[in-house]
């Protein structure tokens, strides 16, 4: 496919998007890749789900990416006992009034931090399923509409699984993207210790070196730039041959539905503005297979006991899906 740098229109888009990018960076020193699929995600208007061990800045990155934009961040600590209302508000009766009130909850937010989204029964996991999918909250039977730009960041351990419980398909399919944050190279993480060490009482995430650069407007206009990047047909169609392969391949025996397809090219729409194109590319559609399908195909048992990881499996799929050439 030819190559172009983005229009004059895209340029405005381009620069806010490289300074919020660098002012999150000040936070979250490394994991370049995952400051990016995170904006990737914002931009697309997905929601993601970030696997990592504990400690490594998944909610320094939320807050982080809230206050460049003066968005509001709300985090939820989700435990065995959390209830659905905890999630999403409640209705109670005032005295004083002799009137029902309606109490949000913190889901009435900007960035919701779901922490730990894996260690909350199936009920109020599900609280979140009409909150990622309506933008809406129904509570005793009325709809209470949330203010965009609205992005749900669910984190869970993949090392301890003791009380824990599997996410339903159907609450996966809602994220755009399955990240993995690693460790940091030595060279950042030394910094990073040097930098919550010097002039510091304690380890409290610190966001004051952040920002705020736009308004949660802007942001909106940035989603709706990003929608109107330009997919060949013949792109979209490469990104629906991903997701249909997942289906037929050898060892995955339950394969992407077509919110894969479609999550491939809302995510390498952002992919292509970030990395300074108005058009994707089938290389956007490559960079975002393993985030946007990782959490929508089931490995058949055999293939995890021999150790194969669904990362393995999907790109030697991606190595026989033929991409367009021009």
């Amino acid at each position: 496919m030819n190559e172009a740098p983005v229009t004059d229109v895209g340029s405005q888009a381009l620069r806010a998007i490289g300074a919020i990018r660098a002012e999150v960076a000040k936070a979250l020193i490394g994991q370049r890749a995952v400051i990016d699929e995170v904006l990737i995600a914002l931009l697309a208007g997905g929601h993601v789900l970030i696997e990592g061990v504990p400690g490594l800045g998944k909610t320094l990155l939320v807050r982080a990416l809230a206050k460049t934009f003066d968005g509001r961040f709300a985090r939820i600590q989700f435990t065995p006992d959390l209830m659905p209302a905890d999630v999403t508000g409640h209705t109670l009766y005032d005295q004083a009034t002799r009137e029902f009130t309606t109490r949000k909850g913190p889901v009435f937010t900007n960035l919701l931090l779901a922490d730990e989204i894996n260690r909350a029964p199936a009920k109020t996991q599900a609280a979140l399923l009409e909150v990622m999918q309506e933008g809406q909250v129904t509570i005793e039977g009325t709809p209470h509409p949330l203010a965009p730009p609205f992005m749900v960041l669910a984190t869970q351990n993949p090392i301890e699984q003791e009380g824990t419980y599997a996410l339903p398909e159907a609450q996966l399919d809602r994220f755009l993207l399955k990240i993995h944050i690693e460790f940091s190279t030595q060279e950042d993480e030394h910094a990073m210790v040097c930098q919550v060490t010097t002039n510091q009482v304690g380890d409290r995430l610190n966001v004051e070196s952040v920002s705020t650069l736009v308004k949660p407007a802007a942001v909106l206009a940035l989603q709706r730039f990003v929608a109107s990047l330009t997919v060949d047909g013949r792109v979209s169609d490469y990104a629906v041959r991903i997701a249909r392969a997942t289906r037929a391949w050898p060892g995955i025996t339950a394969g992407a539905s077509p919110r894969g397809g479609i999550a491939l090219v809302r995510a390498a729409r952002a992919h292509a503005l970030i990395n300074g194109r108005d058009f994707v590319t089938p290389d956007d559609i490559k960079a975002l297979a393993l985030p946007a399908l990782r959490h929508r195909v089931t490995l058949a048992p055999e293939l995890e006991i021999e150790g194969q990881s669904t990362d393995a499996v999907l790109k030697a799929l991606l190595n026989k899906v033929e991409a367009p050439r021009s």
